[in-house]
């Protein structure tokens, strides 16, 4: 019979790297191209989005500060879960107030905050969905950048204009970011 192996010495705690920005910032895109990159490098990689989790894990929930904090917590909860795991995970979710993603930082190890940094003009203009169109005519209450608020980060780790700079730039830049921080850990 083997030995089993210890591999708590072995699991380098997971970074979270949190993309926030407004609707149509380019936050799921880059993360999607972060994804990729990192996974055919060999990391152990996961992508909670946040529309997705919105129709799952946190379903039910309104768009209220409460309700918004609320979905950032049960994502932030998830998050923790796989980095502590050694995954390094990819969050991409509007979080529009500063308290949210303090609350992050605080209680997720490895917290990463990545400003995706885009013009309003620009996220309407690449609405596929017509959120915004939406909004502007009042069909859509408490939308972010419009009738409700979007706190612009105060000190990000990372920033990504993604208006002027392509994914593949952006997401080159954090994929180099990630890798210079786990060879100093390892």
């Amino acid at each position: 019979m083997k030995e089993p192996i210890n591999m708590s010495s072995n699991v380098v705690q997971g970074s979270v790297l949190w993309f926030t920005g407004l609707s149509g910032s380019g936050k799921t895109t880059t993360a999607r191209h972060v994804e990729t990159i990192l996974r055919e490098q060999g990391y152990a990689v996961e992508l909670l989005d946040g529309d997705e989790l919105r129709a799952t894990v946190c379903k039910g929930l309104g768009f209220s500060r409460e309700d918004r904090l609320e979905n950032i917590k049960r994502i932030a909860y998830i998050a923790k879960l796989l980095s502590r795991n050694g995954v390094i995970v990819l969050v991409s979710a509007i979080t529009p107030y500063e308290e949210m993603r303090e609350y992050a930082r605080r209680e997720v190890p490895g917290y990463v905050e990545i400003y995706v940094k885009c013009p309003l003009e620009t996220c309407e203009h690449r609405d596929v969905k017509g959120l915004y169109a939406k909004a502007r005519r009042g069909e859509l209450l408490r939308f972010t950048g419009i009738s409700d608020p979007y706190e612009e980060p105060l000190q990000p780790d990372i920033t990504l204009c993604t208006a002027s700079y392509s994914i593949e730039h952006n997401g080159n830049d954090v994929v180099a970011w990630v890798n210079a921080r786990h060879e100093r850990r390892t």
